[in-house]
């Protein structure tokens, strides 16, 4: 699924709420391994069920989810974007049949479950459908409609827990990042496969709503801030990019590592454009060798140095060692990798569940803005995490239309990463900055 990451525009101005917890988290099984039947979108999409024409408002659902899927949600065009010009040369590139028959490009751009798991209904060619976020149904279709049925009952059964962040987050991660079975390798964003990135809250927002947050809704699945929302992103992202670096990166069978966990830009541009120049998260790294893509890592210490000082200094230091350690040997690196990520799971534990004040959200945006106009974020990844936070905590904090014309004057300094100038960024927050005080 290909989504632009700069459609801010079309944001919904919400405060997105879920129920989290950050204590004996479960390992969720997600939809795609689930061991339910997955009965198809069109055993959900009667007028009696989600198919309704126009939202109801006697209901504590909308029942027109349906029809929000196909019209409005980009996972419903999931599939058809296999047989596109675009794919069918990237699946040529890669020696496959075609893109909408393999298996790796399955995996995300459909609810590709084993075919001894689909009901009668069920089709492939209808992307990430209902059951690819919810679960296979078979156990639940029929009795959550019930009135005595609740949310528990319908978890037990096997729904999937979207509406709790981490898991929300490891399931949108298993498309939008990889996992260990599916995952956008250098060699397949070689063929022509876009660069992957995401940022939870801002895709999140960008999704067409097809519930509402209301009393009815926090009554039975709890709420979440869209900050925390923010904060769980961002150390899922990294704690899933540790866990995969130690499945690709450190093979001792490749001479060349798996170049997915690098940054693209800090090797794709001209020749003639010379940009580097030395960060405080970098220190010590030279220039002309290829850096790990640290920016979700840049977040946390953005974070971390507002709500946890000295863990903000714990954290940078390892996240040199482990840059240091990448120029030097896979031992070192394995090492070092090791050690962030145990740090980070410790960090998660305390930080993730917190409730955040409104004075510290606005400190954590200060902070990433002024870190922007420091020239900290030169890498075009962590430039477009910085704003993407920057916008999505102005956004929870209700200052959209305030701020919207510094955002897009910052925005227009993002717009087309081929050209990205890391100056340019920096002098337009140093231009701003003072707007986000």
């Amino acid at each position: 699924m290909i989504f632009s990451l700069f459609s801010r525009y079309k944001l919904l101005l919400l405060v997105m709420l879920f129920s989290h917890s950050v204590m004996s988290l479960p390992e969720w099984v997600l939809p795609e391994a689930d061991k339910n039947k997955h009965l198809g979108v069109a055993s959900c999409a009667t007028s009696v069920c989600h198919g309704k024409a126009k939202r109801s408002d006697d209901s504590n659902v909308w029942l027109n989810e349906y029809r929000m899927w196909t019209t409005e949600d980009r996972h419903a065009r999931a599939y058809k974007t296999l047989k596109s010009k675009e794919s069918r040369r990237i699946a040529k590139n890669l020696g496959l049949k075609s893109a909408h028959t393999a298996k790796i490009c399955l995996d995300c751009h459909a609810d590709n479950t084993a075919k001894n798991n689909r009901g009668p209904k069920f089709q492939i060619s209808d992307g990430v459908g209902c059951e690819g976020c919810h679960g296979g149904s078979e156990q639940w279709i029929e009795s959550h409609t019930e009135e005595t049925a609740n949310h528990a009952d319908n978890l037990a059964k096997g729904m999937f827990p979207t509406e709790t962040g981490v898991a929300r987050a490891r399931l949108c991660l298993s498309c939008h990042y990889g996992t260990k079975d599916k995952l956008a390798t250098h060699q397949i964003m070689g063929a022509g496969h876009p660069r992957l990135s995401f940022e939870l809250e801002t895709f999140t927002a960008n999704q067409p709503a097809h519930y509402a947050i209301d009393d009815d809704y926090v009554q039975r699945k709890g709420k979440f801030t869209g900050f925390n929302m923010w904060v769980v992103g961002q150390f899922e992202l990294v704690k899933s990019s540790l866990n995969l670096m130690d499945e690709y990166l450190l093979s001792k069978d490749k001479l060349v590592p798996e170049l997915y966990f690098y940054d693209c830009h800090a090797c794709h541009h001209p020749m003639s454009d010379i940009r580097w120049a030395p960060t405080a998260a970098k220190a010590g790294l030279p220039p002309g060798v290829i850096r790990l893509n640290d920016a979700n890592l840049l977040m946390l210490v953005a974070l971390t140095e507002v709500v946890e000082p000295n863990a903000a200094k714990v954290l940078q230091t390892k996240l040199i060692a482990m840059h240091k350690a990448s120029i030097k040997d896979k031992t070192k690196l394995e090492q070092a990798i090791i050690d962030l990520s145990n740090y980070i799971k410790n960090l998660d534990s305390q930080l993730a569940g917190q409730s955040y004040s409104t004075n510290t959200m606005r400190a954590v945006r200060k902070n990433l803005v002024s870190k922007s106009a420091k020239g900290e974020y030169r890498d075009f990844s962590a430039a477009e995490q910085a704003f993407l936070a920057v916008d999505s905590i102005t956004i929870v904090l209700n200052e959209g239309d305030k701020l919207a014309a510094s955002l897009d004057q910052w925005y227009d300094s993002l717009s087309d990463e081929n050209r990205f100038s890391p100056k340019g960024f920096a002098t337009v927050a140093n231009k701003i900055k003072k707007a986000f005080n």
